[in-house]
């Protein structure tokens, strides 16, 4: 199965999903953890959660409700989403259980390359980097263009 991701963008309120379609698909969310400096430099993320749903924009403006887990971190720190389409039911969950392995298995790497370091590197890291020890290992380039990607 391909999938045909939208861009990154960056989620600061409901209003920013506006042009994120009622369809149904898989979204990602994740932190800014390196910042842009310059023309040729990229931002760097790290994933923190995939999902599937029904329809998109409802599923990912419900990010912002008052119940939502993820309404204060979204308030403290840079997120950015992506989203890609996926109309059968079969394929929305194959590619959110393939990405969902996948950051799974990018934690475990993430913790035992942190658990061989010493702490002081640690501890200089970013506030936000630093409360997550998988933050690194999930990174991911921010791209200018949409990518196809298959879920293995």
């Amino acid at each position: 199965m391909e999938m045909n991701w939208s861009r990154w963008f960056h989620c600061e309120s409901s209003f920013g999903l506006l042009l994120v379609p009622s369809q149904p698909g898989v979204f990602a969310l994740a932190e800014e953890i390196v910042q842009s400096v310059g023309p040729q430099s990229r931002r760097m993320l790290a994933v923190f959660e995939v999902a599937e749903a029904e329809d998109l924009s409802r599923a990912m403006s419900r990010l912002f409700a008052a119940g939502s887990p993820w309404r204060e971190k979204m308030a403290q720190v840079r997120v950015y989403v992506r989203y890609a389409i996926a109309p059968g039911i079969a394929d929305r969950r194959a590619a959110a259980t393939a990405l969902k392995n996948w950051l799974s298995t990018q934690r475990e790497v993430a913790s035992q390359i942190f658990e061989q370091k010493p702490p002081m590197v640690a501890e200089q890291r970013a506030p936000a980097a630093a409360e997550q020890k998988t933050a690194i290992a999930t990174a991911a380039m921010v791209d200018s263009e949409p990518q196809s990607t298959s879920p293995k």
